[in-house]
């Protein structure tokens, strides 16, 4: 898998930004299939930062209705990625 295949895009919430502040914790949404080791290695090459760890969450779809019809969202995965003290991706600065 690329690394750009990896890491799908940054999510910025307000628990997000929270987290960024306090305790130096980045959110991505990433591939299903893709692991902790996998996670780690696409942010420490992709935005030169030393990660020390990866929690990672699976998102279940949401039910949607349009007129008569349900349907549902497809699942997804995050990644709470924790970088080590001083360092930040200043391209995800807001």
């Amino acid at each position: 898998m690329l690394l750009t295949d990896i890491i799908k895009k940054p999510l910025v919430t307000e628990k997000g930004t929270r987290l960024k502040e306090q305790g130096n914790f980045y959110v991505f949404a990433v591939a299903e299939k893709a692991n902790k080791i996998e996670i780690k290695a696409a942010v420490e090459k992709l935005f030169n930062v030393k990660v020390v760890s990866v929690n990672t969450a699976i998102m279940h779809g949401k039910t949607r209705r349009l007129g008569r019809r349900i349907g549902v969202k497809s699942d997804w995965k995050k990644a709470y990625v924790l970088l080590e003290k001083g360092q930040k991706i200043t391209a995800l600065e807001v």
